[in-house]
């Protein structure tokens, strides 16, 4: 347990610490906080994302409230990893090489998101950026799963032929 707490807070050996580091280390929370913080962002990011597909189905003005609360939901999701492993640390994760693509096609959907379903006033253009979200923000959550990327390529690949 000690050696998840060390991995997932940025402590995996790596000894060589800038000024932006130790700054992110002196203002850790502890353990417990973090572990608290994650489950509340987390199930609240759920609970969004829950509630707007329950909203999808209102008439008029569902398919934007969806698109918000979908958001939402998928932005807090996203922050909660950070109590875990702490902001900086969480950023660059997110710049890796490996998934860089997808956080700019995920954050940028989020945004194409919320034009379209408040500036553009387009409810289907929201309804495929919400897809691509979804799409963006599984790719790169799967990225954290060793060998999980290749596995599904190889998968998508032998349905193909």
């Amino acid at each position: 347990m000690d050696k998840l707490k060390k991995v997932l807070s940025g402590q995996d050996g790596n000894d060589d610490l800038n000024v932006l580091q130790s700054a992110n280390e002196a203002s850790t929370l502890g353990w417990g906080t973090r572990v608290k913080g994650f489950l509340a962002c987390f199930v609240s990011g759920v609970l969004c994302s829950i509630l707007g597909t329950c909203l999808l189905w209102v008439p008029g003005k569902g398919l934007t409230l969806f698109a918000v609360f979908y958001s939402l939901g998928n932005i807090a999701s996203l922050l909660s990893t950070m109590f875990l492993m702490g902001p900086l640390k969480q950023l660059k994760r997110m710049c890796d090489k490996t998934r860089a693509l997808a956080t700019g096609i995920m954050i940028t959907c989020l945004v194409l998101t919320f034009c379209a379903a408040f500036w553009w006033k387009n409810r289907a253009l929201a309804l495929l950026f919400c897809i691509l979200q979804f799409l963006a923000f599984t790719w790169y959550s799967i990225s954290y799963i060793p060998f999980a990327r290749d596995a599904i390529i190889k998968l998508f690949s032998a349905c193909l032929k």
